[in-house]
């Protein structure tokens, strides 16, 4: 038995959603996930907590630190289960879970009141959106591939102009974004990227995004210590976090009374069903551009259980914002195909060292944003091939074309005019001004609910500049026919 289980354990078991990876193997492959989402996950708390106030009093540093710790746990726990699943929970996919910008701006609003207010309006919508997945079998056929696919793609789209942002520097208002030295430090790390994974052999190459991080920040490191950019690596905020919050830590729980507001939970429930569309997207691209097969009933059920049921634990026990599946992973996955669920167990283990541990949060902190701008903007890429490829699966008929070109043109059109929803209700800005997925996911599922399955022209098959407006003609005569 013993010598059977040796056999099992392989290197070539990433590829495979189960099987044993060597640890030796598999740590690099799990921590270059937590490295391509860690920033990310600590960014929307940190927002949050600069604005928070509770019972009056605004958020200190060590609420903001507390905070970071709890929400490196969470993230952690909330992929753990993801891989495997408790009862319904999870959906047993390599997906990744952080707090999500989706949730942001409606978080920053009700913060700003009271957090007690935003953690009650947390916990309802994520129980609500936990609900709507263990229903899943009874609405899921109404989201059909083309609804998914514009989605996936949009996805990708929309998190383009993160990668751009981080490879300039990080803040668009920065006096320092987009100088040479940031431009410099991204381009080295994403040619670095490049060539690793064209020159590495077998299994090695899909640890570009990792190789690509070290030899980035080992550049910037060289920049802060010669002077160059000598604010590009700041390492006095891990000497202020180990001051803080000590070398070991665990997390305060529910340390915030909730407070139940009907207006902000019907506002945060709203965004709460956008971020569910977006986890159907993102799971499905996994299952796509992963595994390389359609997503199933149970996948979407345990990601939605997962995304609504470990939010309202974020919020109720440890006073984060909700969390979701991370699409930069999603992209990572997409590009390496790197699937087994023990690989990237690691990774969410990681998460969880680096909240009890904070020292360990405190380092990956310091990544530049432009290193991680050079890496994930690839990934970010990856999900755009994913979206098309399930575009073309879908086929190209006129329904099909007109639910894919009117979907992309208003759901991500009005986010380019700021404008556009000046006369509206400003929760309808909140929701659709800064967020093209929820604007697709709206416009192709009405399109997709309400056109016909039968179209009227018989012999047209895909929707061209020539067809549009213009009436069937008859088919033109043979040769013999015109000179008869």
């Amino acid at each position: 038995m013993k010598r059977k289980n040796q056999q099992n354990v392989s290197v070539d078991n990433i590829y495979r959603l189960d099987g044993r990876v060597p640890v030796g193997k598999a740590i690099p492959f799990g921590l270059q996930h937590v490295l391509a989402m860690f920033v990310s996950n600590v960014t929307p708390v940190m927002l949050i907590a600069g604005v928070a106030k509770y019972n009056g009093a605004a958020f200190t540093n060590i609420d903001t630190a507390r905070l970071i710790q709890a929400a490196m746990l969470i993230a952690g726990i909330g992929t753990l289960i993801q891989l495997f699943p408790i009862w319904k929970i999870g959906a047993r996919l390599p997906v990744v879970m952080g707090l999500s910008f989706t949730f942001l701006s409606a978080m920053m609003s009700l913060a700003a009141r009271d957090y007690g207010i935003m953690i009650g309006a947390v916990i309802v919508g994520g129980c609500i959106e936990g609900f709507l997945g263990l229903t899943a079998k009874y609405w899921r056929k109404f989201v059909s591939p083309v609804v998914s696919a514009c989605v996936v793609t949009t996805i990708g789209f929309s998190l383009l102009s993160t990668g751009i942002t981080s490879f300039g520097g990080g803040d668009a208002q920065a006096a320092d974004f987009g100088s040479w030295q940031n431009l410099t430090v991204a381009s080295v790390t994403l040619i670095a990227c490049l060539v690793f994974n064209f020159t590495a052999k077998g299994s090695l190459k899909q640890l570009y995004v990792l190789f690509g991080l070290v030899v980035g920040y080992a550049l910037a490191v060289v920049f802060t210590l010669t002077g160059v950019a000598p604010d590009m690596v700041d390492f006095s905020t891990m000497k202020e976090t180990v001051s803080e919050l000590g070398v070991i830590s665990l997390p305060r729980l529910c340390a915030f009374t909730p407070k139940f507001d009907p207006g902000a939970i019907v506002s945060v429930t709203l965004v709460f069903l956008v971020s569910a569309a977006e986890t159907i997207g993102d799971t499905t691209a996994v299952c796509t551009g992963g595994l390389g097969r359609d997503i199933t009933e149970r996948e979407v059920s345990g990601s939605l259980c997962c995304d609504g049921f470990m939010s309202a634990i974020s919020g109720g026990i440890f006073g984060c914002p909700p969390i979701t599946s991370f699409s930069q992973n999603v992209g990572l996955v997409a590009m390496t195909k790197v699937v087994n669920r023990y690989t990237i167990m690691f990774g969410a283990i990681t998460l969880i060292l680096s909240g009890l541990f904070p020292p360990i949060g405190a380092f990956f902190s310091t990544l530049p944003a432009c290193v991680l701008g050079g890496c994930t903007i690839i990934m970010f890429g990856a999900i755009i091939v994913s979206g098309v490829t399930m575009l073309g699966a879908c086929g190209s008929s006129q329904r099909n074309t007109l639910i894919i070109a009117t979907s992309f043109c208003v759901g991500i059109g009005v986010t380019m005019v700021p404008a556009f929803f000046q006369h509206m209700p400003a929760l309808v800005g909140q929701i659709f001004a800064k967020n093209p997925v929820a604007g697709v996911f709206v416009v192709s599922m009405l399109l997709s609910l309400l056109l016909p399955q039968k179209v009227h022209l018989k012999d047209v098959d895909a929707l061209t500049p020539e067809t549009i407006g213009t009436p069937e003609e008859p088919a033109p005569a043979e040769a013999g026919e015109k000179e008869a």
